[in-house]
């Protein structure tokens, strides 16, 4: 369909402004590619403005785990890169300087982790100890009370 003045084909794919699929799904997408605030920012106005509309986001946002993950688009893009560092270059000395570097940093990695569990454990046991003196020293100070309460004076 052309209209005579302009002769601009307003069906062609090119002319078309409005994105695919339905309002709510376009508003879906819109909302996903600025992220979890944006979802949020949503539901309170529903809430504000019209609660049930709030309460329609809030279970959505749940039952999609929207609520509970990162962005979307923050996955694809961190999942892309992974995959852009996997791919080899072509070149057999960066390729194996590159696996070394990223084999070695796994090591650090896990060393750290490690270390990380046995300090968890060290200040675990460190507390459990001090709990332990502690009701020992209560135990032995209730005794003595008791002690002292069944001597006559």
């Amino acid at each position: 369909m052309t209209t005579s003045s302009t002769n601009i084909d307003y069906q062609a794919p090119y002319a078309r402004t409005v994105g695919e699929g339905n309002w709510l799904q376009r508003s879906e997408r819109w909302l996903d590619a600025r992220g979890k605030g944006a979802w949020i920012a949503a539901m309170v106005l529903g809430f504000i403005f019209v609660w049930p509309v709030g309460l329609a986001l809030l279970a959505y946002m749940i039952w999609s785990k929207r609520m509970f993950s990162s962005n979307c688009a923050t996955k694809r893009t961190r999942h892309a890169s992974l995959r852009a560092t996997m791919r080899p270059s072509g070149n057999t000395a960066f390729d194996a300087y590159k696996a070394d570097t990223l084999r070695r940093l796994e090591d650090e990695q896990h060393n750290f982790e490690e270390f990380l569990k046995r300090l968890r454990e060290a200040k675990d046991k460190a507390e459990f100890d001090q709990f332990m003196d502690d009701r020992a020293s209560r135990t032995m100070d209730d005794e003595d009370a008791a002690d002292a309460d069944a001597k006559p004076a």
